[in-house]
């Protein structure tokens, strides 16, 4: 149903949205730009090496921005008309998709994080559990979200919007979706980060028998773990 409302209160909605478009917009650019320029090494290094796991993630959540920009412009675009059924559709596709990339991102993740604690199998099991308990309740939660909210075409002061009617508390299950993420995050960092401190310190206290050098236990560091993220 489409709901044609006027008034200089709703102008306020309409600037928002058209900045909103605008942001989409450039990011699109910005990624299509990045596409462009590491082409010819994506070819080199992706496309004519064997195909693994790792490779299939990285092809899906590299490509997927670019449709995802435009789907996510023609939602918020205030001079496109689109109808309650098409809104509905690019609402599910694009949440669908954040659910999707976000656990691809972690399967990523914790096989980076696999490889930098030398292949240990109880920091797999432990990283595979911490996955599926925060993204299984993210993906019901999304789930949720999907069969509960139903989406209207809004008319405001000639330009369109599409308005979603969340028939559940959504002040409730975003904060928990976004807190379950900010855990996932976190954690990474942390355990990236302490492999990385505790690797410096090995370096630091074979530095006065092997006359290495602060500098030179950097760049050690470095050189390892782009080993590591190259696997």
């Amino acid at each position: 149903m489409t709901f044609v409302l006027n008034g200089p209160s709703y102008w306020p909605y309409i600037s928002s949205d058209i900045f909103l478009s605008y942001w989409i917009v450039a990011t699109g650019v910005v990624v299509v730009y990045d596409w462009v320029l590491t082409l010819g090494q994506e070819i080199e290094l992706i496309w004519r090496q064997r195909w693994s796991l790792m490779t299939v993630l990285y092809l899906i959540i590299r490509y997927i921005g670019i449709p995802f920009s435009v789907v996510s412009l023609l939602r918020f675009a205030p001079w496109v008309s689109l109808t309650d059924a098409v809104s509905t559709i690019m609402f599910y596709t694009t949440s669908a998709t954040n659910v999707v990339v976000a656990a691809m991102l972690g399967i990523v993740m914790i096989a980076r994080l696999h490889a930098m604690y030398q292949g240990s199998r109880a920091m797999l099991i432990f990283l595979v559990i911490m996955f599926l308990a925060i993204n299984i309740p993210c993906g019901v939660i999304a789930a949720i979200e999907l069969n509960d909210t139903v989406l209207e075409e809004l008319i405001l002061s000639g330009t369109y919007k599409c308005y979603y009617v969340y028939e559940v508390d959504e002040q409730l299950l975003f904060p928990m979706v976004w807190m379950l993420n900010t855990v996932w995050e976190v954690l990474a960092l942390c355990l990236s980060v302490w492999v990385a401190v505790k690797h410096f310190r090995d370096l630091r206290r074979l530095g006065p028998s092997t006359g290495l050098t602060i500098g030179d236990c950097f760049r050690v560091l470095i050189q390892s773990h782009i080993l590591y993220f190259a696997r």
